[in-house]
């Protein structure tokens, strides 16, 4: 038997697809949040994603020109990335600050660690968390949509709300519970809006309708599997009703956290990611518990109304040790040690 096979680097495609056509199902999928972004902000919306994407894709061209390797431009993994990137950044966000994002992203996050399917951590998670670090006030400034929904709720210091910026759903309820309002604060026509999209909120996160829909055609298609985005909503669904059972006057009812925030979103489209997330089903399970437990952690108890760029970092962390947890056991043989 030969000895000088090569084993690439993940994601291993078990079915006759390439990872272009995995990369093209993803890009496919997050069209209804682009047409969502699109309709909410505007061109401001659709031009930030343009600007993530034109990045990335500039920034691999010149990994590989300085690592001397095969283009790999043309696999749209630095699409997929610079979208969903985009997606998950305030609409008003400077381009240049989206610039600086796309280039850690794919020059830090990815091709430092040798390219597709090396990479320990989400490359769009990482950018965005440089991002975050960086300029805490720029990524944290909400443009209110344009078609915002004036019945929604005014909180804050003296409850004046700017013309241009607003809370997010989940920074509405942590000020207004603070300032004594109760955690039932939602009417039916503001949790409509909160469903459809017309919130203040990153790119992608404000409508859950389209992120259902982006997450459906990926099922079906078999882009991605169940487990990962069912174990991230259970998880974050106890989390939450424990909480709010606990105390309902301190924490929102849970369909209000599946609804609100990036959850739906990373669920389907960042938590999913084959390289950085577990190879088993029960590896999957537990990662997928994880991030949901965490951004809920986060959301209840710590100062931050958003967790989930956190929870994913973390568990992409994890996932070496998961995967060496629930390793495949040859039949007959015994699992590696070390």
């Amino acid at each position: 038997m030969p000895q000088d096979i090569t084993v690439s680097f993940a994601p291993h495609i078990r079915q006759p697809l390439s990872t272009r056509r995995v990369m093209l199902d993803v890009l496919i999928g997050l069209i209804p949040l682009v047409v969502a972004a699109g309709f909410y902000f505007r061109a401001r919306g659709l031009i930030l994603i343009g600007v993530c994407v034109v990045w990335c894709m500039a920034t691999e061209w010149v990994c590989n020109l300085i690592r001397k390797k095969p283009g790999s431009l043309w696999d749209l993994s630095a699409v997929v990335t610079g979208v969903i990137l985009a997606l998950s950044l305030p609409p008003a966000l400077p381009f240049w600050t989206a610039a600086i994002g796309s280039v850690i992203a794919i020059g830090v996050a990815k091709m430092a660690f040798g390219g597709l399917g090396a990479n320990v951590f989400n490359p769009a998670m990482v950018g965005r968390a440089f991002l975050t670090a960086s300029f805490g006030l720029l990524m944290t400034s909400w443009t209110v949509p344009a078609t915002i929904d004036a019945s929604l709720p005014k909180v804050g210091p003296e409850n004046i709300v700017d013309a241009r910026t607003q809370a997010t759903p989940l920074g509405w309820s942590k000020i207004a519970i603070k300032d004594g309002a109760g955690a039932d604060i939602y009417s039916e026509r503001q949790f409509v809006s909160t469903v459809t999209g017309n919130v203040p909120g990153s790119l992608g996160e404000t409508s859950v309708i389209a992120a259902l829909l982006g997450g459906a055609y990926l099922l079906i298609r078999r882009t991605i599997d169940v487990h990962i985005p069912a174990a991230v909503l259970l998880a974050a669904f106890a989390f939450a009703g424990i909480a709010h059972l606990v105390n309902p006057d301190a924490y929102v009812q849970p369909f209000y956290h599946l609804t609100s925030g990036a959850l739906l979103f990373g669920a389907f489209f960042i938590a999913t990611d084959p390289v950085t997330a577990p190879l088993t089903r029960r590896g999957m399970w537990l990662f997928g518990l994880g991030v949901g437990a965490i951004t809920l952690l986060i959301r209840v108890v710590g100062k931050y109304p958003e967790g989930f760029m956190f929870a994913v970092l973390v568990m992409n962390g994890l996932t070496p040790l998961i995967d060496k947890l629930f390793r495949r056991v040859p039949v007959g043989g015994k699992p590696r040690v070390g």
